[in-house]
C-alpha cells in the first residue's frame, strides 16, 4: 500500500510538472505575431497547397522552398488547416512539442533513477531559458529537440536489455530528426552508437547487426524525403532555397552543414561569428540562454562516471550517463568551437542533456550520500548564477544577491545540518531561481525576427559587447548584416532594427494602402509580386494573403529565379508587382549568385517606379 500511494503521488507531481510547463509555453503566446515572419509565410503557403506543404515552399505557387528540410513546418501547417492561419494556430504545435521533452526526460531519468530525480530534471528542462524560448517559436529546434529527446529514450530502453525494436525507433527519430534540421540531428550519433555497442547486455555481433539495422532505419526514415525530391524533375518543384545549384545535399553539406563549422560560405552571408572559442557557450550571447546548470551538469557527470567505474560493463546507469554525456559534450564543443554562422538559441539542442544529466547526477550523489560533492555544486550553482543575472544589473538586482545568499547557505547547511530534506528543498529553489526568472521573462515577452534572444538584456562577460545588434552594410537585402547577438524590433525582441520595411532578419508590417493593392486583383496573378529577399516577401505575403516570390530566397544570394526565368514570367503576365525592398540584391563576395541585383536592376530600367505606403512598387504589366 505505501508504494501505490508513493506511486499515485509521483503522477499528481509529474502531472502537475507537465500542466506547468504547458501553462508556461502557452501563456500570451498570441503577442509573438509572426514570430519568424520567415516560416510562419511557409506556414501560410503549405495552408493553401499541398504541394507546398510536401517541399516547404515560401510561397503557395511554389518558387523556391525555405533554407531546411520541411519537416519542422508540417505540424503547423496542418495545425493551420485545422484551425484556420493565426498566430496561435502556428505556434501552438512547438508548445505542445515542448511538454513532450519535458515529459520524454522525466521518463528517461525515471527508469533509473527516483520520481524526485525525473522531476527535477523535466523541471530544468522546462525552465532552461532558451527552451522557453524556442518552444513558444517557430523556428525548427522544438521538433528537433523533442526528436533527439525520444532517440534518446529510446536508446537507454534498447541498452537495458539489447532490444533491436528500440534501437531501432532510435535510428528512426534521429533520422527525422534530420527532416527538421539536417545535419545537426547526427551530433548524437556517435555518442549513441558507441554506447550501445559497448555497453548492450548481448553478443557483440548482435549488437553489431542491431547498429547496422538501426543505421538502415535511420537512412529511411531521413532519406525518403531526399529520394523522392530528386526523382521530381526541378521544373516541376520548387527552387532548394540556401543552395546555389538547387540540391538538397548542397544544402545539408554545405549552407547547413560543412559550412557551418568551417566558417566557409556556400551562398550564405559569410562567417559572422569570429568569437568562436572555449567559452562561447559561457560569454554574453548564449550563457543566459542555456549555461545555468551546465558546469553542474559537467561536474555531475564526472561524479557519476567515478562512481559507478567499477560496475559491470552493461551497467544501466553508466550507459545513461554516457547517453547524454556525450550528447552534452560533443554538441557542446561543436557549438563553441563552429567556425561559421552561430546564433545563441541553437544551444536549446543542449537542454535536454543538461536536464537529464542534473537528475541523474543529483540521483547518484544521493545515493552515496556525498553531501560534500553535493554542496560545491550546489555553491558553484549558485554563484554562477549570480554572475549571470549580475549581467542584467537593471533587472531586479535584487535576484543575484538572494539566489547567492540562499545557495551558499543551503550548501553550507549540508554540511552540518540534519534536516537535510528542508535545506534540498533550498538549494533546489536558489539553483532554480535564476533560470525560471529569465524563463518567466521570456514567457512575458514578444519574440519576432530570424534572431530571437531569450530573458533581459545583458551586458559583459569575457570581453563581449552588450546586447548584439546589427551594423549597416551595402549590398544586403534591407541592408543589415549580422554583427553580434541580437537585435531588438519594437514589439518583440531579437528584430532587425532599422531601416526600410522589412530586412535579412525580419519581416516589417506593411502600409495598409500596399496591402489593398497587393489584393487588388490577385487571383489573376501566379505571385501577386516578387521582391528580393524572404522575409521582405513574408512579409507582403502574410499581410496580402496572396503569394509573393522572394527573389533569390533568403539571403537573396539564390540564383533563383535566374533573370532569363523572371523575364519570362513577366511576359507571361505571373507577376503584377516588383517591390523595392532590397533592390540592392544579395552579397555576392560570399560566394552567392548575382541573378537578384541583375533583376532589380533590369526592373528598374524597364518599369517606371511609384511609391505606394512609403515602398517602391514597379508595375510589371506597364513598360516604361
Amino acid at each position: 500500500m505505501p508504494g501505490v500511494v508513493i506511486q499515485a503521488k509521483s503522477r499528481w507531481a509529474l502531472a502537475g510538472l507537465l500542466l506547468g510547463t504547458g501553462v508556461l509555453y502557452l501563456w500570451g503566446l498570441g503577442a509573438s505575431g509572426w514570430a519568424n515572419s520567415f516560416y510562419s509565410a511557409a506556414v501560410q503557403a503549405g495552408s493553401q497547397s499541398w504541394k507546398a506543404f510536401f517541399f516547404g515552399a515560401s510561397d503557395a505557387a511554389g518558387a523556391i522552398t525555405v533554407d531546411k528540410t520541411p519537416a519542422s513546418l508540417w505540424p503547423m501547417v496542418l495545425s493551420v488547416r485545422l484551425f484556420g492561419l493565426s498566430s496561435w494556430a502556428i505556434l501552438v504545435p512547438q508548445a505542445l512539442m515542448g511538454v513532450g521533452a519535458v515529459a520524454m526526460v522525466y521518463a528517461s531519468v525515471r527508469r533509473l533513477f527516483s520520481a524526485w530525480a525525473g522531476l527535477l530534471a523535466g523541471a530544468v528542462m522546462a525552465l532552461t531559458p532558451v527552451a522557453v524560448l524556442m518552444f513558444r517559436f517557430n523556428n525548427p529546434d522544438a521538433l528537433l529537440v523533442l526528436l533527439l529527446t525520444v532517440a534518446g529514450y529510446c536508446v537507454i530502453r534498447a541498452q537495458e536489455r539489447g532490444s533491436t525494436r528500440w534501437l531501432v525507433l532510435a535510428g528512426s527519430a534521429i533520422g527525422f530528426a534530420f527532416l527538421a534540421k539536417m545535419l545537426q540531428a547526427f551530433l548524437v550519433l556517435p555518442g549513441f552508437a558507441l554506447v550501445y555497442l559497448v555497453t548492450a547486455p548481448v553478443a557483440f555481433w548482435r549488437r553489431v547487426w542491431q547498429s547496422l539495422l538501426a543505421g538502415a532505419a535511420l537512412v529511411v526514415s531521413a532519406g525518403w524525403w531526399l529520394l523522392a525530391v530528386a526523382l521530381v524533375p526541378a521544373s516541376e518543384r520548387p527552387y532548394i532555397g540556401g543552395s546555389q545549384s538547387n540540391s538538397v545535399l548542397e544544402l545539408a553539406l554545405g549552407y547547413n552543414g560543412i559550412g557551418r563549422l568551417n566558417g566557409g560560405d556556400y551562398g550564405g552571408l559569410g562567417n559572422l561569428n569570429q568569437q568562436a572559442g572555449w567559452l562561447r557557450l559561457f560569454d554574453t550571447e548564449a550563457g543566459g540562454q542555456i549555461s545555468w546548470l551546465l558546469p553542474a551538469a559537467l561536474v555531475l557527470l564526472v561524479a557519476g562516471m567515478w562512481f559507478t567505474r567499477r560496475a559491470p560493463r552493461t551497467d544501466p546507469v553508466r550507459a545513461a550517463l554516457w547517453v547524454w554525456g556525450s550528447w552534452l559534450i560533443v554538441t557542446g564543443l561543436v557549438f563553441s568551437l563552429m567556425q561559421g554562422i552561430f546564433h545563441a538559441y541553437y544551444t536549446v539542442a543542449l537542454a535536454p542533456a543538461i536536464a537529464a544529466l542534473v537528475g541523474m547526477g543529483a540521483a547518484v550523489l544521493w545515493e552515496r550520500r556525498a553531501h560534500r560533492l553535493t554542496a560545491l555544486v550546489v555553491a558553484g550553482t549558485a554563484g554562477w548564477s549570480y554572475l549571470l543575472l549580475a549581467r542584467s544589473a537593471d533587472w531586479n538586482p535584487w535576484l543575484g544577491v538572494a539566489v547567492l545568499v540562499a545557495g551558499l547557505g543551503a550548501a553550507l547547511a549540508m554540511l552540518f545540518s540534519r534536516r537535510l530534506l528542508a535545506v534540498v528543498v533550498v538549494a533546489v529553489v536558489a539553483c532554480l531561481a535564476g533560470p525560471a526568472a529569465y524563463a518567466v521573462d521570456t514567457a512575458a515577452s514578444a519574440h519576432t525576427g530570424a534572431i530571437p534572444t531569450a530573458g533581459p538584456s545583458t551586458g559583459g562577460g569575457f570581453g563581449r559587447p552588450a546586447g548584439g545588434g546589427f551594423q549597416r552594410q551595402n549590398g544586403l537585402p534591407g541592408g543589415f548584416q549580422r554583427r553580434d547577438g541580437g537585435g531588438q524590433a519594437p514589439g518583440g525582441r531579437g528584430g532587425m532594427r532599422g531601416g526600410g520595411m522589412g530586412g535579412l532578419l525580419n519581416a516589417g508590417t506593411p502600409a495598409a494602402e500596399l496591402t489593398a493593392l497587393l489584393k487588388n486583383d490577385a487571383a489573376t496573378y501566379t505571385w501577386t509580386a516578387a521582391t528580393v529577399g524572404s522575409n521582405n516577401a513574408a512579409a507582403y505575403q502574410l499581410a496580402g494573403g496572396r503569394p509573393v516570390m522572394a527573389v533569390g530566397g533568403f539571403n537573396g544570394t539564390d540564383p533563383a529565379p535566374t533573370l532569363e526565368q523572371f523575364q519570362r514570367y513577366v511576359a507571361e503576365h505571373k507577376i503584377h508587382y516588383f517591390l523595392g525592398t532590397g533592390m540592392g540584391g544579395g552579397r555576392q563576395s560570399a560566394g552567392g549568385s548575382d541573378e537578384a541585383a541583375r533583376i532589380a536592376a533590369w526592373v528598374q530600367e524597364t518599369f517606371t517606379a511609384t511609391t505606394v505606403g512609403g515602398t517602391t512598387v514597379f508595375d510589371l504589366t506597364t513598360q516604361s
